[in-house]
């Protein structure tokens, strides 16, 4: 017989209740604090994920700590304060039983370790066992007192070679200027040692000169020089004149001009009454157009002998000595630049 009993209901939604409410009030689960407040049994994944996400946080927290320790010593910055809410903290592990973290939350001798090992890099990071030495402790202070430092450092191997670069530029100057005067010196020796030596072949010349002169003489005296050697002239065959005139009275003496031999003597036509002296090297030496003749060929005669006198004969225009000398070859020179070597002043 059928059963007049009322239809079975839908499911209601899931509902779960408070598992410490004793009324059996039922509420809508929600998921936010079922993962922020686990319970027991099936559920327990979701506590370990609230608890993956605390541990995130309090890695995060002390990764800040750690970095702001590091920016700063202990002294100069404060600890860095975490908080969590009260609903988290409530569900978080005991920290003393996490790994590497519980040393640092113990209070026994360990925690004490641990904080001084942990402190001193916080605080003495980047400092060297010499600065620690000295007392240093402050890692910024130690980090400004290197640049300065090494500031310093830079700036002295700037000034040394700066220093350096100037003494060798000093040093060149200085070489170069002993360089010039040395040789300005050498050259002014040089000039006076030229200046001396030349002041000397003069010295010796003159004395050559003088001690020719007195073996030499001018061959008549009271006389003026009327023509010169190679003087051109239609009065002259030759087209030029070929001796040196002194012009002076008739009768004036005619002297030897050095020792020699008399080669010959006698009339020569345009030359007049000639005279050739015969010296010791060759050379002879013409005396025309005298007047009278004192010597004789072969005769020997001394410097400053009589030998004739001043006349005007053979081709001339009035009385005067024409003198002329030949080298041993036979070629005639100027009279007047050979007297002057033997030291003569005509």
């Amino acid at each position: 017989m059928a059963s007049n009993q009322p239809a079975p209901q839908s499911p209601s939604p899931l509902r779960y209740g408070s598992f410490g409410d004793e009324a059996g009030a039922s509420e809508e689960w929600n998921p936010t604090e079922e993962s922020v407040r686990p319970v027991r049994g099936r559920h327990r994944v979701a506590k370990q994920r609230g608890l993956a996400r605390s541990s995130t946080v309090l890695g995060v927290g002390v990764i800040a700590a750690v970095g702001a320790g590091g920016m700063a010593t202990a002294q100069s910055k404060p600890p860095v304060s975490i908080s969590l809410p009260d609903s988290i903290k409530d569900n978080l592990p005991d920290a003393s039983s996490l790994p590497g973290v519980g040393a640092f939350m113990s209070g026994g001798s360990e925690a004490d370790d641990t904080e001084i090992v942990a402190a001193a890099p916080l605080t003495s990071a980047g400092i060297t066992a010499a600065e620690a030495e000295q007392g240093t402790t402050d890692a910024g202070e130690a980090l400004r007192a290197r640049i300065l430092q090494q500031a310093e450092q830079q700036q002295a191997g700037a000034d040394a070679e700066a220093r350096a670069a100037q003494e060798k530029d000093a040093a060149e100057q200085a070489a170069k200027e002993a360089a010039k005067q040395q040789s300005a010196a050498e050259a002014k020796a040089a000039a006076e040692k030229k200046a001396a030596e030349e002041a000397a072949k003069k010295k010796a010349e003159a004395e050559r000169l003088a001690k020719l002169a007195a073996s030499y003489a001018i061959p008549t005296s009271s006389y003026t020089i009327t023509s010169t050697y190679g003087q051109a002239g239609s009065m002259w065959s030759s087209g030029h004149h070929t001796g040196l005139d002194f012009a002076a009275p008739t009768g004036t003496p005619v002297k030897a001009v050095h020792g020699g031999t008399v080669k010959s003597a006698g009339w020569s036509g345009s030359y007049g009454y000639r005279t050739v002296l015969e010296l010791d090297d060759g050379t002879e030496i013409w005396y025309c157009h005298q007047s009278s003749m004192d010597v004789s060929a072969g005769q020997r005669v001394s410097t400053g002998d009589t030998i004739g006198r001043v006349g005007a004969t053979g081709n001339v225009t009035g009385p005067h000595l024409h003198l002329e000398v030949h080298t041993a070859d036979g070629t005639g020179i100027d009279p007047m630049s050979w007297l002057r070597s033997k030291g003569l002043t005509v």
